[in-house]
């Protein structure tokens, strides 16, 4: 079972968040950039589904150039491969174009021999909360699609159709709903969004670190922007107020002490 995984570089944020000068995306200026955790699962989920039926796993990405250093990560994790769609400026792409793009890419795939029997994505964006890309890819491919999912079990189809993807092909996936734990089964070929939870992302080893460096990479060029990115802008939450109350200084704070502990139910008197 061959795997796509669509993956994004976004903004390594530990501290802080600020906004760029247009107020529509993170200013990443002075920050290392990664993968979400979304996408981390997804590209484990693929890696064990791909070793499990002997198939092989794509990652892609769109972005700058440097964007080659996320593709290379899950190389070094165990995927055989990664896809650049190269450009500048990914933020002016809006979730429809995104999905269009690699809808694209997934048919020029196919017509060259290279079918992907499943494609994997995050939930949803971790820098900009887009949860768009995965049902609008699904509707391009016209794929059946499945959100939330944490887990997955496959079994390759017994045989191959004309275009190379498995027939036959089905893939039980799991996820946690309102209700508890939801199990589905979808045919092959599909588009799945996986939420973290479910699997531990593995670390490179230091033979991966290697591969990934030898790791072949095509390179698209990222068409125009067709629907554009429609988003107004982000706000930030208002800043919270820390308030701290002076008990008091010495011996002269226990009894202040001994009425607080008392109130949020510590002891009793």
């Amino acid at each position: 079972m061959d795997i796509l995984v669509c993956i994004k570089r976004i903004p390594d944020i530990s501290g802080q968040i600020t906004l760029d000068a247009s107020g529509t995306d993170i200013d990443d200026s002075g920050l290392g950039h990664t993968a979400s955790a979304h996408e981390e699962c997804a590209v484990e989920l693929a890696i064990q589904t791909a070793a499990a039926t002997g198939g092989k796993v794509t990652v892609l990405t769109l972005g700058p150039a440097e964007a080659v250093e996320q593709l290379r990560a899950a190389v070094g994790v165990g995927a055989n491969d990664g896809i650049l769609i190269e450009t500048e400026d990914p933020g002016a792409f809006g979730p429809e174009d995104i999905a269009q793009i690699i809808g694209d890419v997934i048919r020029d795939r196919a017509e060259g021999g290279q079918s992907f029997d499943l494609v994997l994505l995050g939930n949803d964006a971790a820098d900009t909360g887009d949860f768009q890309v995965p049902i609008r890819l699904a509707y391009d491919l016209e794929y059946p699609v499945l959100t939330g999912i944490q887990t997955l079990s496959a079994s390759a189809g017994s045989d191959s159709d004309s275009s190379g993807s498995s027939a036959g092909g089905s893939i039980e996936a799991r996820g946690i709903g309102p209700a508890g734990t939801e199990i589905f089964s979808l045919e092959l070929p599909a588009v799945i969004a996986v939420q973290e939870g479910g699997v531990d992302p593995r670390y490179p080893s230091i033979t991966g670190r290697m591969k990934a460096k030898k790791a072949r990479i095509a390179e698209y060029v990222a068409p125009e922007p067709g629907a554009g990115n429609p988003r107004i802008g982000l706000e930030l939450p208002p800043d919270t107020a820390n308030e701290v109350t002076i008990l008091g200084e010495g011996p002269d704070a226990a009894g202040a002490l001994v009425d607080v502990l008392e109130e949020i139910g510590v002891i009793r008197s």
